[in-house]
């Protein structure tokens, strides 16, 4: 779809369910054919470190016929949702990015926003 501005979600807290939320908004995004990317900050990188990346409520999502927290994060990416980390975050947590996420920071995040619309989750 052109003309679809892009859109990046900053994750501030390591709430699974905060970041179900910031996926599906993410993939719906990505869907229309609109950038989308999903930037985790301080705390929230911890969540890349989870293995596995669960939430107590993928048993009810995937009996409604929906993907788990880890299915989403796959689908997503799939559409082509970036995942952005923190790096001093990542640091913090003990968690490697490699194929997880690509490292930066806020200064990089709104040097790349563009016209992007910016939303904190």
């Amino acid at each position: 779809m052109c003309g679809v501005r892009g859109l990046t979600v900053v994750l501030a807290e390591a709430k699974p369910a905060r970041l179900r939320a910031a996926l599906s908004l993410l993939a719906a995004q990505a869907a229309l054919g609109g950038r989308a990317r999903l930037y985790l900050h301080e705390d929230a990188v911890a969540l890349l470190g989870a293995a596995p990346l669960a939430h107590a409520s993928d048993g009810v999502h995937r009996a409604a016929g929906l993907p788990d927290l880890a299915g989403l994060l796959a689908d997503a990416r799939e559409l082509g949702v970036e995942v952005h980390a923190c790096q001093t975050g990542a640091s913090m947590a003990g968690v490697g990015l490699d194929g997880l996420a690509e490292a930066g920071g806020l200064l990089s995040l709104l040097q790349a926003l563009g016209e992007d619309r910016l939303v904190l989750a």
